[in-house]
């Protein structure tokens, strides 16, 4: 048989070999001992990457006035292994430590790694900076990373607007967009539009000599990458309305949500009492936090949006509006009243009676819409009053009542209304009318937040139909809509002529000579409005109204909610009447009220 030879191929590739690993060696050779510039720059320059963190997204109010912006802050970073010849009475000099907390430190730094920066001290100021880095070039191991902090030019709006704060554990192992050290949106319009405000961080790598001192970029940064800047946002917040009702409701427990009701966009977000936004910002914000979480007011909580109470009398314009629409009554049906000892509803005021429907919307009889409530259910066309009810529940949840509405609303919560398998399991599948009576007047199981109140206004203002409640009105860069949904038209299940009827007994409560707001009405503005005064368990009744204006031509829609404060027409209404005027007109004409308004102290007054 024939057989190559291959032993000529094989000594050629072992000659190769040879070759290369000669010409390697001869190079380190030259390198390491003829050489001295490499060894040199080994010992001398050190390669550090920074991190270049972006400018986060501004956000502004639907005038383009600034509510949030970036100022400068800086932080300390510290590599421990290339910490030599610590000088810790320095340090502690300059950052303002003491030994232990200097150790500590240094010990959750070398905990995280040896070789990778991590924050020695963070958040440190404008003013506090100088002096480090004056002296820093003494300490090798530590430099200054250059980051931006939220500040808020109004201190308004603290709850819609949010906060941020460094990432936790949780939240880094969920999204792997982040690093230890980064900030992130905690609550608010920070943390639902996180993605789009954060921007993309970039990486420069510079070098750095053995007195701590930057000499220049490596390679003169063809390795560096550029940090993309956060997309700016506008808000449909006006913000001279926000500070306005902020200013309204101080010292006073509740709410106020105003929205447009032509595009279901915010225009007024405020939770009573609330906080300055700024307290929530740089290294005070963790002792800042601790005390707002501590008080006895709750503070932090959004009762704009996590809320709930009974909506009272408020709710008379929606067992109306189902009363109508199921044919159970007309405009001219009437019922009688006899006022404190009716039965088994009683009204809280002697009146004239009997009283057709926008009568009674205007007195806000009781029995009236009883009577509404239990022509309803009782329906004839209904084999009995729980199949009534069902009829009744479909229709008072197309308003959007008993859900969230699911868009950027922060904490936002459902509130509840009772279905039949609620009341089968609560009663054993023996209830009718009678039975849930309460619901009648916006009492009992009902539970309804202020925005889906402020929602109802609106739905009134548009004779059936509503915008989403929304916050985001665009967002700078974006040639299409982030959020399509925000402006899905959604109608109720009434319809639009059974409206005219509600809203001229609106129109009443401001205009009538016997109108619970009508103290409050404006020559030049056709408000309309309901008020409410809403039982509590706990103290004293919740003064509740809702309103818009104006009439032919709605441009704000809301709800006003002053906890503990008696009568509607007392806190609530005016309130809400000067929100309108300062919208519509940018200014009251009233200041004699204003000034009760604002000087009325609600909170300190109860706990005397």
């Amino acid at each position: 048989m024939y057989s190559k030879d291959y032993s000529s191929r094989k000594n050629i590739i072992i000659g190769v070999f040879i070759l290369i690993a000669l010409t390697f060696i001869i190079r380190l050779f030259y390198l390491q001992i003829i050489d001295s510039s490499y060894k040199l720059s080994a010992d001398n320059i050190v390669l550090r990457e920074v991190r270049e963190y972006p400018p986060r997204g501004l956000i502004y109010d639907r005038n383009g006035e600034l509510l949030v912006f970036n100022e400068a802050a800086y932080d300390l970073m510290i590599i421990p292994r290339q910490m030599k010849n610590i000088d810790t009475s320095l340090i502690c000099e300059l950052t303002g430590i003491d030994k232990p907390t200097f150790e500590q430190k240094i010990n959750k730094a070398k905990n995280y790694s040896s070789y990778k920066p991590s924050t020695f001290l963070k958040q440190i100021s404008k003013k506090d900076i100088g002096n480090i880095q004056e002296k820093l070039y003494q300490i090798s191991g530590l430099y200054i990373q250059t980051r931006t902090l939220r500040q808020y030019p109004l201190p308004i709006a603290g709850h819609m607007l949010g906060s941020i704060s460094e990432i936790n554990k949780k939240e880094l192992e969920k999204d792997k967009f982040y690093q230890a050290g980064d900030y992130i949106g905690k609550s608010g319009i920070e943390n639902y539009y996180e993605k789009y405000l954060r921007g993309k961080s970039g990486m420069s790598i510079v070098e750095v000599d053995v007195h701590n001192r930057i000499k220049g970029k490596y390679s003169n940064g063809s390795f560096d990458t550029v940090a993309i800047a956060g997309k700016d946002i506008y808000l449909g917040i006006d913000a001279q309305l926000q500070y306005y009702g902020e200013q309204l409701m101080q010292n006073k427990k509740g709410s106020i949500v105003a929205i447009d009701p032509n595009t279901g966009e915010i225009l007024a977000l405020i939770s009573s009492p609330g906080y300055n936004p700024n307290l929530l910002v740089g290294r005070e914000r963790a002792p800042n936090y601790s005390k707002l979480l501590k008080d006895s007011l709750v503070p932090l909580m959004n009762r704009a949006t996590m809320g709930t109470y009974p909506p009272g009398s408020t709710f008379k314009m929606v067992n109306a509006l189902v009363g109508l629409q199921e044919k159970a009554i007309s405009m001219s049906t009437e019922f009688d009243c006899k006022g404190p000892l009716t039965a088994p509803i009683k009204c809280t005021h002697n009146h004239k009676t009997p009283l057709a429907l926008s009568g009674a919307i205007e007195q806000s009889c009781n029995p009236y819409f009883w009577n509404t409530f239990k022509s309803i259910l009782e329906n004839p066309i209904y084999e009995n009053s729980q199949v009534g009810y069902k009829h009744w529940y479909d229709i008072v949840t197309s308003f959007g009542f008993g859900s969230k509405f699911k868009t950027d609303i922060p904490f936002e919560v459902s509130g509840n209304i009772p279905d039949n398998n609620y009341y089968d399991k609560l009663y054993r599948g023996h209830w009718n009318a009678l039975t849930v009576r309460s619901l009648s007047i916006g009492q009992g199981e009902i539970l309804v937040t202020p925005i889906q109140l402020a929602n109802l206004s609106a739905i009134i203002a548009n004779k059936g139909y509503y915008y989403p409640p929304h916050l985001l009105v665009k967002m700078d860069g974006e040639k299409e809509d982030i959020k399509p949904e925000f402006k899905e038209k959604k109608i109720t299940s009434i319809d639009p002529h059974n409206f005219d009827i509600v809203r001229n007994a609106m129109l009443d409560v401001f205009e009538a000579d016997h109108g619970t707001a009508r103290f409050y009405v404006l020559d030049s503005i056709k408000q309309c409005g309901k008020t409410g005064t809403v039982q509590n368990p706990h103290g004293e009744d919740h003064s509740m109204f809702i309103a818009f204006a104006p009439m032919d031509n709605p441009m704000i829609a809301l709800t006003v909610i002053v906890e503990n404060s008696g009568y509607g027409s007392t806190w609530a209404a005016p309130i809400a009447s000067l929100m309108i005027e300062k919208y519509i007109k940018r200014k009251s004409d009233r200041p004699a009220l204003e000034k009760r308004i604002m000087e009325g102290d609600l909170i300190h007054t109860a706990k005397k």
